[in-house]
């Protein structure tokens, strides 16, 4: 947590009775937001004994990686502050150098020591190159939170099934820059707190519909490019939002409606790690083609994922409780597709409505390309077909 500390006389708050850590200005040392204190990182001690604490977790507790909060506070001066309320840099401008600086030396140093770890950043705006190497200008982070995706995704999906064509745009939109920088797809701590309520209940609709929304968002984020984080609990279907003071309702894997969920969770890990198409070129353009972008009405997307072999990976997902029969999509290339996964199986609770196992392509055209399949789609759920030329 290098963008504050807090001022607890017992910790790093006016350490030696001088204010050790921060700037005495308050304009450049208090965080009114959160009312605690900002590093000073223009002083040598304070920059090294940042780095050497992430330095000391990977070394001493083998940790695989670590994220830095609160990343876009720390870049800009003026964070949060009116325009009497900070001091500007040496040129005038907003952005923190001393920050900047300190970050592309702690990811230098982490990947020098740490090559196999991950540093990442959760940076709520457009800030260029957070993840982009420092030989580049960029800030050296392996990966950034993509909260764009996660705040346009969970207010669609919030949405009763009947509306969501009027949002559309929302569930489309973070493909126009989801390659800009090596994103992770987060679903954090922060969205099952303070009121905010559970994924679970997030959704709309009664029981079933609530857990066949969830099931569907979960296979559609397994699908988007992007790496994977779920917090605890969303593999469980949990109703309850996170208690840091207790521990995950384990008892809900007693009821089919929630131990479907976790199987489903179980199967999509496995299912992402298998195929290539899904994980090797997440954070590159070649690894991603839309088939279906703006069925507002139907309220279906399908896409394509590739790998650099060139295996193929279908994704459809249907927004609505309707289901689609004799749903044509136009593909790409001959051959057949084969059913992976779907997240309306029995194995998961879904009403497992009839799907085709395998599908060949046929020589009608549709959606602009020559070949197409013709589906039929579940209600609220996800279908992974895996392509194949024969």
């Amino acid at each position: 947590m290098p963008a504050h500390f807090p001022s607890d006389s017992h910790g790093l708050a006016n350490f030696d009775g001088t204010p050790l850590f921060h700037d005495p200005d308050p304009r450049r040392g208090w965080h009114q937001d959160w009312n605690s204190y900002i590093y000073d990182l223009g002083r040598e001690h304070v920059r090294r004994f940042l780095v050497a604490n992430a330095l000391y977790w990977f070394e001493m507790f083998h940790i695989d990686g670590i994220r830095v909060d609160a990343v876009a506070s720390m870049l800009y001066l003026d964070y949060s502050r009116s325009h009497d309320q900070w001091i500007p840099n040496v040129d005038g401008g907003r952005e923190n150098y001393d920050a900047i600086a300190t970050f592309k030396w702690m990811n230098e140093e982490v990947y020098k020591h740490f090559p196999n770890a991950m540093t990442i950043a959760e940076e709520s705006t457009a800030f260029p190159g957070v993840s982009a190497p420092t030989f580049m200008g960029g800030l050296g982070f392996g990966f950034k939170w993509n909260m764009g995706w996660m705040h346009d995704s969970l207010s669609y999906i919030k949405e009763d099934p009947v509306h969501r064509k009027y949002h559309h745009n929302t569930l489309t939109f973070p493909l126009i820059y989801a390659f800009s920088e090596n994103y992770v797809l987060s679903l954090s701590h922060d969205e099952v707190v303070y009121g905010k309520r559970s994924l679970m209940y997030k959704m709309p609709g009664d029981e079933w519909q609530q857990t066949a929304n969830l099931r569907a968002y979960l296979g559609y984020m397994y699908g988007q490019p992007g790496k994977k984080l779920n917090f605890m609990g969303t593999e469980l279907g949990q109703t309850a939002e996170w208690d840091h003071d207790g521990q995950l309702q384990w008892f809900l894997t007693q009821f089919e409606r929630h131990a479907g969920i976790q199987r489903l969770v179980r199967d999509l890990n496995h299912l992402y790690q298998a195929q290539t198409a899904l994980h090797q070129l997440d954070c590159d353009p070649r690894c991603f083609e839309w088939r279906l972008q703006d069925n507002a009405d139907l309220s279906v997307i399908a896409h394509e994922r590739m790998d650099e072999a060139g295996n193929r990976v279908l994704v459809i997902t249907n927004f609505t409780p309707v289901p689609q029969q004799a749903f044509r999509l136009g593909v790409p290339k001959t051959g057949k597709y084969r059913l992976l996964l779907n997240t309306d199986a029995k194995q998961y609770n879904g009403s497992d409505y009839p799907v085709l196992q395998d599908v060949s392509t046929e020589a009608i055209s549709s959606e602009g390309l020559d070949q197409s399949l013709l589906l039929s789609v579940p209600p609220l759920a996800t279908l992974f077909y895996q392509w194949s030329a024969k």
